[in-house]
């Protein structure tokens, strides 16, 4: 009857050894987990734009408008600019190519073609860049009217008769 009750108790301690010692790991391994979660989340690029959205106001048609958005990276790792496409081919974009070091400036130039597109106009640049998946998008917008280029008069052809 002792042995039964001994090897009883030592059955017990050995479990609750085990127990503890998984319990240790299991900490251990949140631990790491939360650690590579935090240097994931610390090293995030962020995009600020000083202004979202133009107005060109009134320009003649034929007229290359052109406009800069600037922006920084408020993150604390490099942004990239990773695709920026304009919402019609009336407008061209161009942007900063090399990555943008945090706290440092970049910037994304749009050029509207009014050639032959008298009246109102808005357009959308969409930017993408290495942010987070939830919000690694950026729209920009231009507006504007594009007023009728004025008619040069045509000249009388004049022959001589014969």
């Amino acid at each position: 009857m002792k042995k039964i009750v001994l090897i009883a108790l030592l059955s017990i301690g050995f479990i609750g050894f085990t127990d503890a010692q998984k319990g240790r790991k299991n900490k251990k391994s949140a631990q790491k987990e939360e650690e590579k979660v935090e240097i994931v989340s610390d090293g995030i690029p962020k995009i600020k734009f000083t202004e979202n959205n133009h107005d060109f106001g009134n320009i003649t048609e034929g007229t290359q408008a052109t406009f800069t958005f600037e922006f920084v990276n408020t993150g604390n790792a490099p942004l990239l600019l990773e695709s920026v496409q304009a919402s019609c081919g009336c407008t061209s974009p161009e942007w900063s190519k090399e990555p943008v070091a945090p706290g440092k400036k970049g910037k994304v130039t749009a050029t509207f073609n009014s050639s032959g597109r008298p009246g109102t106009f808005t357009k959308t640049i969409t930017v993408k860049y290495n942010g987070s998946t939830e919000s690694n998008t950026e729209y920009l917008t231009i507006k504007g009217f594009v007023e009728s280029a004025p008619v040069a008069p045509q000249t009388p052809v004049v022959t001589p008769n014969n």
